[in-house]
């Protein structure tokens, strides 16, 4: 088992930053990707953005592709959703996710974290 934890979120204004991070503990030598996701109130959960836990093979959603950056730290076992030039349709939860194989559009990632709320005012 692998578990989640995120942290991070909060309150920004539209064009601000907020940094998440997510710390991943117990089996963190099972994970092979990892991923965050987001749900936004009355919204179906979406795919922000991927990468290899190894490193490497990063994805990104259009709507934040040049805005977000993810990355990790194995050493520390964190992966962090660096967010730029934020806009009030990034109001969302944001949950960190993990698999032990690859992480697939459209495919549930085994482990899931609790969630952290970001809010963008206008």
């Amino acid at each position: 088992q692998v578990q989640l934890v995120e942290s991070g979120g909060g309150l920004a204004q539209a064009g601000g930053s907020l940094r998440l991070s997510c710390a991943a503990s117990g089996r963190t030598s099972s994970i092979y990707d990892l991923a965050w996701f987001r749900q936004a109130p009355g919204k179906e959960r979406e795919f922000v953005a991927a990468m290899r836990w190894s490193g490497g093979s990063i994805s990104y959603a259009e709507p934040v592709k040049g805005r977000f950056t993810i990355s990790r730290d194995n050493a520390e076992r964190r992966v962090y959703l660096q967010m730029n030039s934020l806009k009030p349709e990034d109001t969302a939860v944001y949950y960190c996710t993990a698999d032990p194989g690859r992480i697939r559009i459209g495919v549930s990632p085994n482990y899931w974290g609790q969630g952290t709320q970001v809010t963008v005012s206008s």
